[in-house]
């Protein structure tokens, strides 16, 4: 595809957008009426807003979801200690309420705008950032191209670029050119990502390493945790954490497996969106298990099978009463999720094979032993199994998870000096702004010869 087509590509997809701009409110009302919009905030979704711009210096800082914004809560703080002002948006409900919960009022909270013209032309008039920063694979065409053409810094940090979003991109690779050259810098997370990203257009790039590395471990109520642990007691914990559809089937499909040679046995499921927790309690309950519910303020009793999480929020909770993790989305999913968390508290890490979002990670972890890939149900059993017969074996694990993330760590400070030509002009212009001169006293005034 030639350079003219990409821009004739670019230029329907623009037409497109606006013409369908029009016709998107049914769209937004269903997502609302399946409880993945805030209705009082809809008008987000728009561009719109009734917060009004602070004066200064301003940073938008977007994370697609939970994950993405607890990899960059960290370099907020920086910022935020260096008196820049925050614009931070996110996609999703739950992401929204995880950033009021840890950051409250010192930044400035939207929902992402629909990446059609009308709504992003809307959202930059009023915000007017002095820099974007974007987080992992958020590659969306009309607010890349709006923010290049009003000369715009776009960086994008902690960058990966998955195997299905290379193909998609390689086949159009002078339409990826047409946009990943509006990025001033592309700060990716490993060898393979920098690559693509070159290949696909972006200069310069650079490598940081995974930003997750360098988040501090998921926090815990330590009275919650010791009174869900009381009621344990003993027990044999293992717990499926960001599941998906179907894994929760798999994972009460195990605990009955496993419950005649393990009586004691008691399984944590913890769905990647808690909004199907009705849903997978029937399903628990239609296979003779007693559920306990988190949201629901259940005891956990000798008799329970199940612990439902169906919380926000809490990983760190669900983690710390954990001895084994089996990380979702990886056998009835695609992409896999964030290993590191459970590998940093010291749990055994168990996946499916489909982890290509986050490979290095898990390559890491598989090598030093703190990580292990199934391919089913038989086999997640097994290693359960196993590792609850081999205590030895899995203390090894354990060890060597929490060994393998403390060497991984460092992507926080290279992707600090990658934004630093960015971020410093900000943070001198914004504490100039904030200082208040007092005026000299005339006996501070040198006389003149």
């Amino acid at each position: 595809m030639s350079e003219k087509w990409a821009r004739t590509v670019l230029k329907i997809y623009k037409a497109a957008g606006c013409a369908a701009y029009p016709l998107i409110g049914p769209y937004i009302s269903y997502r609302v009426s399946k409880g993945k919009e805030d209705r009082t905030r809809r008008a987000e979704r728009y561009g719109r807003s009734q917060i009004a711009r602070p004066d200064g210096p301003l940073v938008w800082m977007h994370a697609a979801s939970v994950g993405e914004f607890t990899a960059i809560l960290p370099l907020i703080e920086h910022f935020l200690a260096q008196d820049i002002r925050i614009l931070l948006t996110t996609g999703t409900r739950t992401s929204a309420a995880l950033v009021g919960e840890r950051l409250g009022d010192r930044v400035i909270h939207q929902y992402v705008p629909l990446d059609l013209l009308p709504a992003v032309r809307r959202f930059l008039d009023h915000w007017q950032p002095d820099v974007a920063i974007k987080c992992e694979s958020e590659i969306w065409p009309m607010t890349i191209l709006e923010l290049g053409k009003r000369h715009i810094p776009q960086i994008l940090i902690n960058g990966r670029m998955s195997d299905r979003s290379y193909t998609k991109w390689k086949k159009r690779s002078s339409v990826a050119e047409a946009l990943f050259e509006n990025f001033a810098h592309v700060v990716a997370q490993s060898d393979a990502d920098g690559e693509r990203f070159r290949q696909l257009g972006a200069r310069p790039v650079t490598i940081s390493g995974n930003l997750k590395v360098d988040t501090d471990a998921p926090p815990v109520d330590p009275q919650e945790l010791e009174r869900l642990q009381q009621q344990i007691g003993k027990r044999k914990v293992w717990a499926a954490i960001s599941t998906h559809e179907g894994e929760e089937d798999i994972a009460a499909t195990v605990h009955t497996m496993l419950s005649t040679r393990h009586p004691d046995l008691l399984t944590m499921i913890v769905p990647r969106h808690p909004d199907r927790a009705e849903a997978i309690r029937a399903m628990i309950e239609a296979k003779g298990l007693t559920v306990a519910q988190r949201s629901r303020n259940e005891e956990i009793t000798p008799q329970t099978a199940v612990y439902l999480g169906d919380t926000i929020g809490e990983m760190g909770l669900y983690l710390r009463l954990s001895q084994i993790a089996f990380v979702g989305k990886s056998l009835t999913g695609e992409g896999g999720q964030n290993p590191l968390e459970p590998a940093m508290l010291g749990t055994a890490v168990l996946s499916g094979r489909n982890v290509q979002n986050f490979r290095e990670s898990y390559q890491r972890l598989i090598k030093n032993g703190g990580a292990k890939l199934v391919s089913d149900h038989n086999m997640l059993a097994g290693a359960v199994n196993f590792l609850f017969n081999n205590p030895e074996k899995l203390k090894t694990m354990t060890e060597a998870g929490k060994r393998t993330v403390g060497d991984m760590r460092g992507a926080l400070e290279r992707t600090l000096t990658a934004l630093e030509p960015f971020i410093q002009p900000l943070a001198v212009k914004s504490r100039l702004d904030t200082t208040v001169v007092e005026p000299l006293a005339e006996t501070d005034v040198a006389e003149q010869p």
